[in-house]
């Protein structure tokens, strides 16, 4: 099954409604203008049942085969949200909202899965049905979660679901995957530590939050190098430091310190958070001060799972010739709490020699939209195959 003629026909159609989506980006969970094109195109495409609203902003469309002797069910989901970066490609169609882009492709996303709703809305050829969720908030607000969370998957009787992501510098509509964990868990972390503030030419009557802070910072990275079995990926990153006096002549109060942890385990992640509140607290009493750390814990790994992991695969290799293996990625992606209820897989296809996503200058590469659409129809008339 290589690419489908009927989206190199699509191509043109297809990219006007990505560069229109791309043309207004909105944010987390306000996809409000996203989701009703959303809306509207899956009624044109004659979906069988369209509902909004799932997971706040979240559309989901419902296409049943020609037959269902089998009663399976398959969920394709696509994320819709922007990021709030100000667009520099200087394109026609760029950004028209200061400060909102979507520089990592969720457009390309969006129009890729509405183009394989249209074919599949036409031809129908499968045994079983093919849930189509379209979902806001992946960028940092877990709306993959709360559409989980309003029943989504049970709801519509979702067995597998599948899930897709533009990749800058891989081949335009080239693939690759890998089974099991995939993209970090991504966790945060708030660090406040408190001494006693005062004159900087008095340092001997005050508890220097600064140095404190200071060596915290370093001290934290040995959770890395020093506590983490060398073989597990773990990254500690401190990203944010920020004292409560900004005069040159006075020793702060209080330290404010933010930053992220990345793992690929369970274990790893549980040491980390254990051992950032064991260093701070430790550091703290050390030079006479407290430390007071809020762990958040983000996104969950996103784990593959391996029989859908090897159908994937083979659905990309049959349009694209080969599937290669997947570097483990340590970014997050809340597909994963998708793939904690369902057995399913989540790929990704080439976009070019384009910017890296989450930068200013980053866009979608219309091109892939035959080779990802194409994935998607696969996915679904191979799972599925007509009676």
């Amino acid at each position: 099954m290589p690419v489908k003629n009927r989206f190199a026909e699509l191509q043109n159609e297809i990219t006007e409604w990505r560069r229109d989506i791309h043309e207004n980006p909105e944010i987390l969970f306000e996809t409000h203008r996203t989701s009703a094109l959303v809306a509207e195109k899956l009624k044109e495409f004659g979906c069988d049942e369209i509902v909004t609203g799932i997971g706040r902003t979240g559309v989901v469309g419902v296409i049943k085969g020609k037959s269902d002797s089998a009663g399976k069910v398959i969920g394709l989901r696509a994320d819709m949200d922007a990021l709030p970066i100000h667009e520099a490609t200087g394109l026609d169609y760029a950004s028209k909202t200061p400060n909102a882009m979507h520089a990592c492709g969720h457009d390309g996303h969006t129009a890729m899965l509405l183009g394989a709703a249209k074919y599949l809305s036409e031809t129908r050829n499968f045994d079983g049905t093919v849930v189509l969720i379209f979902q806001p908030a992946e960028e940092g607000g877990g709306g993959g979660k709360e559409m989980c969370d309003d029943g989504m998957m049970d709801r519509w009787g979702i067995q597998e679901v599948y899930g897709m992501h533009n990749w800058p510098g891989k081949p335009i509509g080239a693939f690759s995957i890998r089974s099991g964990a995939f993209f970090a868990a991504t966790d945060q972390f708030d660090i406040t530590f408190e001494g006693r503030g005062g004159h900087a030419a008095k340092p001997q009557e005050t508890i220097d939050t600064t140095v404190m802070s200071a060596q915290a910072v370093l001290a934290l990275q040995t959770i890395a190098s020093r506590n983490s079995d060398p073989v597990q990926q773990i990254v500690v990153s401190v990203t944010s430091f920020e004292t409560s006096s900004k005069a040159f002549n006075v020793i702060p109060q209080r330290v404010q310190i933010k930053g992220t942890v990345r793992t690929m385990s369970s274990e790893t992640r549980d040491l980390a958070e254990k051992r950032i509140k064991e260093i701070c607290a430790g550091v703290a009493a050390t030079f006479g001060g407290t430390g007071d750390v809020t762990y958040h814990r983000g996104y969950p790994v996103m784990a593959n799972h391996e029989e859908q992991t090897e159908f994937a695969a083979k659905v990309a290799t049959d349009i694209s010739g080969s599937c290669e293996e997947a570097p483990l990625v340590m970014g997050g992606e809340d597909f994963a709490f998708m793939l904690e209820e369902r057995p399913g897989a989540y790929i990704l296809v080439g976009n070019g020699d384009s910017a890296s996503v989450h930068h200013p200058e980053y866009n979608f590469n219309d091109e892939a939209i035959p080779a990802g659409c194409s994935w998607w129809a696969g996915i679904v008339e191979q799972r599925m195959p007509a009676a």
